[in-house]
């Protein structure tokens, strides 16, 4: 099977687990070569024998924390020193945290505005300009659907997706003239480890409605093929981000907040 990037390289971040592991899955099918990362090297192993056993693609690993500033350029450097020109870069990894704010973890907080926003911004700055100098490329980039409204006891992660949709519409229109593509993948409620990292799993509402991991990769591929600057999965997930212009923010903030507060009503 052929895909759009077949023949090419992507860089695929949070490869080892949901989101990322089927995105990987997707474009092997394609017959793209990969180079996955993630933290838990053990897993990028298993999953690279997997790939490359069943598919004729190349695929390379990098253990890297993407919380350590350091990660972006060491994972650039590798790919540098391997001669591998990115044509598709996945900013993929990311976390949450539930609680109310002032009784998560100070380090934790800090840690998920540098993986989720920090991390995308200075890999995108690595791999972008090749991609403009040889008028090619793609971007995607892992938003959510909590990137249209504040949402009380995540509010960090909300805020930090609001950065991926926004950084990645504006960058988007930058570069079009460019020939390169950038787009945001916006996920509602997935099936992966998310909601377990994050604190979530008791939480109803992030129960409803949960699409297959694989069913997000392709809907995020594709849209990035198609030229779009951003894609929510789900039409149920499109209507509810979509319907809540017609309400007044503060009301939007309140229905989340009831939504999402902890079952024992306690502040967390």
């Amino acid at each position: 099977m052929s895909g759009p990037w077949a023949g090419k390289w992507a860089l695929v971040t949070g490869a080892s687990a949901g989101i990322g592991v089927a995105l990987a899955r997707e474009l092997a099918a394609g017959g793209t070569n990969l180079v996955l990362t993630a933290r838990r090297k053990e897993r990028l192993e298993i999953l690279a024998q997997e790939l490359s056993s069943a598919r004729k693609i190349g695929v390379e690993i990098f253990a890297a924390d993407l919380a350590q500033p350091n990660a972006p350029q060491q994972i650039f450097a590798h790919t540098l020193a391997k001669k591998i020109t990115v044509d598709l870069l996945i900013n993929n990894a990311g976390f949450g945290a539930y609680g109310a704010f002032a009784t998560v973890e100070t380090q934790r907080l800090l840690d998920m505005v540098q993986v989720n926003c920090g991390a995308v911004v200075h890999l995108t700055r690595l791999y972008l300009p090749q991609m403009l100098k040889q008028r090619r490329g793609d971007v995607l980039i892992l938003a959510s659907t909590a990137s249209f409204q504040a949402v009380p006891f995540i509010s960090t992660y909300a805020a930090t997706k609001a950065f991926d949709l926004l950084f990645a519409e504006g960058l988007a229109e930058e570069v079009r003239p460019y020939g390169v593509r950038v787009c945001a993948l916006c996920p509602g409620s997935t099936e992966s480890e998310f909601h377990e990292v994050a604190g979530q799993s008791g939480l109803v509402a992030a129960r409803k409605n949960r699409e297959t991991a694989e069913k997000v990769a392709r809907v995020g591929l594709q849209a990035l093929a198609a030229g779009k600057s951003y894609v929510i999965s789900g039409t149920g997930n499109y209507l509810g981000a979509h319907s809540q212009r017609l309400v007044p923010r503060g009301v939007v903030t309140r229905i989340a907040g009831k939504m999402f507060r902890p079952p024992t009503g306690e502040p967390a």
